[in-house]
């Protein structure tokens, strides 16, 4: 297990996406999954800083990446604004892009290309979004 603490910033999600890519990459997984991890962080870190802390420079995003022999956990860390998906309406995905509301798009995306999904927020501890990728079963 592996934990860097980045500050909450646009620049710093190259960074983040390089840490991450590097334990998928480790974990073992195939250039898709290591991108659909990758996607799903930076997403989630771009939620961070734009609803979570309101903007730039407002906190740090702690990000441990834990490689188990057939999955990833991902888990990132804020002290931002309570955040609970409850409230984020899914979207619908066969709307024309005219009528298309884009919010809820990125966690859409998060739900689809990672195995599992768990948001808690505690006053101690801030927020904590961790996310689960397990490696595909190759047929025999």
């Amino acid at each position: 297990m592996t934990t860097v603490i980045f500050p909450g910033r646009y620049d710093s999600l190259v960074e983040i996406a390089k840490f991450v890519n590097e334990a998928a990459r480790q974990a073992g997984f195939s250039n898709l999954e290591q991108y659909q991890v990758e996607t799903s962080v930076d997403e989630a870190c771009t939620n961070i800083i734009d609803y979570a802390y309101q903007g730039e420079n407002r906190g740090d995003i702690e990000c441990t990446c834990l490689v188990e022999p057939d999955e990833l956990t991902v888990i990132l860390v804020d002290h931002g604004k309570p955040f609970n998906p409850e409230y984020i309406p899914i979207p619908d995905t066969n709307a024309s892009l005219d009528e298309r509301n884009t919010q809820g798009l990125g966690l859409y995306i998060m739900r689809q290309w990672m195995d599992e999904i768990h948001f808690e927020f505690t006053q101690d501890c801030g927020n904590i979004l961790r996310m689960v990728k397990r490696k595909e079963k190759k047929p025999c």
